[in-house]
């Protein structure tokens, strides 16, 4: 068992460091890419090891693994963004505006309806739950509660609120991915902090059984993000 435990560890400090690398762009796409025997030598371990670690990108979707063709990295629409890992490397690597402005897309097509479905389902306890997400964003403006963390805490439970399981596995990653989108919108909005009123507008609606109202406030939220991160696109792209 301890062998087992071992190996375990090691073949997941291989994909960690592996996969952060080729997510930075230290790999090009298509490119030749170490093969197992060199992986080895590089990182001194066991050719189970490393056969292993290779398996583990290759289900995440940043390489290939032929016979013949050998290990290749993978073009990134092919890599799974919802794997925990691959969006955190992602993350990590100064997440581009475009990546932002596609994971926004993915919320605008997600919480609206999520947002719908709460407002119908009117279970006490969920609506509590945004309720506390809300109060935590007053408080953050007070000083007294992080403001990032509050306003994903009312996104959040939005989703388990909607009590839809598909929306509701989604919550992790969502949870992962605002922590960058959130602040990065923010900076470039130049606020420190979401608005508490346009959120207070989602939770009133959900809170009054109103679909139609509490879809319409989170699109305005969302939409708005998504026009400040296409502004600040066109800026970059004029003062290249």
């Amino acid at each position: 068992m301890d062998t087992f435990d071992t190996s375990r560890n090691l073949t997941h400090q291989v994909v960690h460091r592996l996969g952060g690398a080729i997510v930075q762009g230290s790999y090009g796409v298509g490119e030749a890419f170490p093969t197992e025997a060199e992986l080895c030598n590089s990182y001194n371990m066991s050719r189970s090891v490393i056969r292993e670690a290779v398996k583990m990108l290759a289900a995440k979707g940043l390489i290939s693994s032929r016979p013949r063709q050998g290990i290749r990295v993978q073009p990134n629409n092919q890599w799974n963004m919802f794997d925990a890992d691959v969006l955190q490397w992602t993350l990590s690597a100064r997440p581009s505006l475009q990546l932002l402005r596609e994971f926004t897309e993915l919320r605008i097509g997600i919480e609206p309806e999520a947002a719908i479905l709460a407002s119908r389902k009117q279970n006490p306890d969920n609506i509590r739950a945004i309720e506390a997400g809300l109060k935590r964003m007053r408080e953050a403006e007070r000083g007294n509660d992080d403001p990032l963390e509050a306003d994903i805490a009312f996104h959040t439970a939005i989703l388990v609120a909607s009590e839809n399981r598909f929306f509701i596995q989604l919550r992790n990653f969502i949870q992962t991915a605002l922590r960058v989108s959130i602040a990065s919108t923010n900076q470039i909005k130049g606020v420190t902090m979401a608005s508490y009123r346009d959120h207070e507008k989602v939770y009133d609606a959900i809170a009054a059984g109103q679909p139609e109202a509490a879809h319409d406030a989170m699109s305005g939220l969302l939409i708005e993000a998504l026009e400040l991160i296409d502004q600040s696109m066109a800026e970059r792209a004029a003062a290249h």
